[in-house]
């Protein structure tokens, strides 16, 4: 399935809830060349792979498209690249890119929050001109810990939040019980759920968060955080996997580059540059 520009509908429905949802987006045989590398990523014994708290199961795995050739192609394509360029009518380069495991029976909570309030606290992004756009690597059901997103609470701007660096292992600004409480009640709750293989576009002031999953169903899902040229991070507190450093605009790849073998540039196969792991 190709996907050209977004059409006026979807851009009024992103304007008002905060999201779109593509079900089924992507073909078994393109995500196969994805999920055929995760044990492969999930065993390497590298920084980039966060596991859980007191437990051997990866959480999230970091920056993939800087060493497996798979991911590397999927940072550029076309279906993922194009309709964020589209809303900022600008190009992009990659903030972040990960795979968040959420294994089954041990994959933790995702506390309430909105990724550009952590990006603009700790990194310095300028605006929230950066988005979210996520495939399922598994089919995603109301059991395995789906995504929960509040539609319209982009328009809030940035919320207070508070530094939760105690209820996992990745420290994130969180927003408290009172303030998710209103939101709802303007908004509601919605769970994108599907096929693996459906994507997910959402504002970087969304408020998020997702469940546990008790589930004997993994959800793993990659995330590509784009943000516009312009708005470029001014600090680099995190190290590069977390918050990337390369601000040239991604140049897409033709849409079947998850089934052909297009040749990519792979920065880190030999290890991490040093300067990537420091914090300035």
């Amino acid at each position: 399935a190709s996907m050209e520009q977004l059409s006026q509908e979807q851009l009024k429905e992103f304007d008002e809830k905060g999201f779109l949802f593509f079900p089924s987006l992507f073909e078994t045989a393109e995500m196969d060349s994805l999920t055929s590398q995760l044990d492969d990523l999930f065993a390497l014994d590298i920084v980039c792979n966060l596991r859980e708290k007191g437990k051997k199961a990866v959480r999230t795995n970091w920056a993939a498209h800087n060493y497996n050739s798979a991911f590397a192609r999927l940072s550029r394509h076309p279906r993922m690249i194009k309709p964020v360029e589209q809303l900022f009518d600008e190009g992009v380069y990659m903030h972040q890119f990960k795979v968040n495991a959420k294994a089954a029976f041990d994959g933790d909570v995702w506390q309430w929050h909105q990724d550009f309030g952590t990006w603009h606290a700790d990194d310095l992004m300028p605006e929230p001109r950066a988005m979210n756009i996520a495939i399922f690597l598994d089919d995603v059901n109301e059991h395995n810990g789906p995504l929960m997103f509040i539609p319209g609470s982009h328009k809030q701007g940035v919320l207070e939040a508070g530094h939760d660096t105690e209820t996992t292992s990745y420290p994130l600004w969180t927003l408290d019980p009172k303030t998710i409480s209103s939101l709802v009640r303007e908004g509601g709750i919605v769970s994108p759920k599907g096929r693996a293989g459906s994507m997910i576009l959402f504002h970087s002031c969304l408020v998020h968060a997702s469940g546990s999953n008790l589930s004997p169903w993994d959800r793993k899902a990659v995330y590509l955080s784009l943000c516009a040229v312009s708005n470029h991070i001014k600090r680099f507190k995190r190290p590069g996997y977390i918050a990337g450093r390369e601000f040239a605009p991604i140049e897409c790849l033709p849409d079947d580059c998850l089934v052909q073998d297009y040749e990519v540039s792979l920065p880190w196969s030999d290890g991490i540059p040093a300067e990537e792991l420091q914090g300035i």
